[in-house]
């Protein structure tokens, strides 16, 4: 069989290098050496491989060193693709690994990328440095697939050989051979594409489907607040209906659904569309955060609060609930929007790395037990460590009269709140 490099050992790409080390040789890549050591010594700080899992890839190796991947024959790019401050592709980690690939790229190899792209990206962007670096020419020395990862953190039901795998190739021989390698690790199986620009384009409208869904409810959300409705309560007296879909409200972060849109219509702009309805689900979508924030303040104040001089505790900084992924997270525009207001803001997470939050967002994060005198407290994120707390607990810490809840996930018994004297904000 041949050998595999996977070049990235992120939330993709280890688990991908881990289910192939099971049965065949592969060689897990990453730049970054303390990555490499940490998974050299049975650790994942992603927490998608235990280390019961990394143990039984016993063909799998770790490597910093281009010297260990010259001798693969199928490369895999599971690089991140985000985007920058002003919303447009960030393609400097795929084209930084596209070089990397492509200096030691021989004749008969296959290049497959599962990172989240625009349609054509593939083509356009990646198999020039691959030509460029090698010397070799496309579809006639080597081959490229595209296989988008559908990875979702922190779940431990949909997994990788649990979902269907869509897969393609550059020609026929290629598209094939591509299949039958991820059909040998998928149980659920595949979809095989008819070129990498379909299989590019499904991928990247997975996830604005998503988007626009959860826009439409958000919108809705601030409508029924302004018509004194419980939005939650709307949602599930029309959930009795069978085919209404069960979106709920919330802030739209990490690394997909808030961004792979922007990768859409960073395309349809380069062949001359300007995309209306994407674009509009993207901007209610990322003003949620600084909404809830503005909704919190605004209650404060009803109800007396000098919200200079208060105390606002928020509970979860990762992008979603038992997950230590913190990449594009919203409650950072959360903190920021309340920040603004001269409050005073506390931060508690306990699935997030504090040196990765203080290096990525310049943010210190404390222990609950240091979480006292709030005014407020606004839960952002349903980790299962916030669902077990009881009312008593909450009023510990956000003892104020007037004190104001924030259930931006909807998680907690409305009547409960009240009862215990909370003023409710839920989105």
């Amino acid at each position: 069989m041949k050998k595999i490099a996977v070049v990235g050992l992120g939330y993709v790409g280890l688990p991908l290098a881990v289910e192939f080390g099971k049965t065949r040789h592969v060689v897990g890549f990453d730049i970054n050496e303390t990555r490499v050591e940490e998974l050299k010594s049975g650790q994942d700080f992603t927490r998608e491989c235990h280390g019961e899992e990394l143990k039984e890839a016993v063909n799998l190796e770790y490597s910093s060193s281009f010297s260990d991947i010259r001798d693969a024959q199928i490369y895999i790019v599971t690089v991140p693709t985000p985007i920058d401050s002003v919303n447009r592709p960030d393609l400097r980690p795929l084209e930084a690994a596209s070089k990397t690939v492509g200096n030691v790229l021989k004749t008969g190899d296959i290049v497959i990328f599962e990172s989240t792209v625009f349609p054509g990206a593939t083509e356009e962007i990646c198999v020039p440095i691959l030509e460029q670096e090698s010397g070799l020419q496309f579809n006639k020395d080597f081959a490229c697939g595209y296989s988008p990862e559908r990875i979702n953190p922190g779940d431990k039901v949909n997994t990788l050989t649990k979902i269907r795998k869509i897969t393609s190739g550059s020609n026929s021989e290629a598209a094939n051979e591509i299949d039958d390698l991820y059909r040998s690790i998928i149980s659920a199986g595949t979809w095989k594409a008819s070129s990498l620009k379909v299989a590019e384009a499904a991928k990247v409208i997975e996830n604005s489907q998503r988007d626009l869904n959860i826009a439409f409810v958000n919108e809705l959300s601030v409508i029924f607040d302004r018509l004194n409705i419980d939005t939650l309560e709307v949602l599930e007296a029309a959930g009795s209906k069978w085919n209404f879909l069960p979106f709920r409200p919330g802030m739209v972060g990490g690394h997909c659904i808030g961004v792979d849109p922007y990768y859409l219509t960073h395309k349809a702009e380069q062949v001359g569309y300007n995309p209306q309805v994407v674009l509009a689900g993207r901007r209610i979508n990322d003003n949620m955060a600084r909404y809830a924030a503005k909704s919190v303040v605004k209650r404060m104040l009803q109800n007396g609060i000098d919200v200079a001089r208060s105390k606002v505790g928020i509970l979860g900084l990762t992008f979603k609930e038992n997950c230590p992924d913190i990449r594009n997270s919203k409650v950072v525009d959360l903190i920021r929007e309340l920040e603004t207001w001269n409050v005073t803001v506390s931060v508690a997470d306990p699935w997030a790395n504090p040196a990765e939050v203080e290096h990525e967002y310049g943010l210190k994060l404390v222990d609950m037990s240091n979480l006292q005198e709030l005014s407020a407290v606004i839960v952002a994120v349903g980790h299962d460590e916030f669902r077990k707390m009881d009312m008593a607990e909450f009023r510990t810490i956000c003892p104020a009269e007037g004190a104001v809840f924030g259930d931006l996930k909807s998680i907690y018994d409305k009547q409960s709140l009240r009862d215990a004297g909370f003023d409710i904000f839920r989105l």
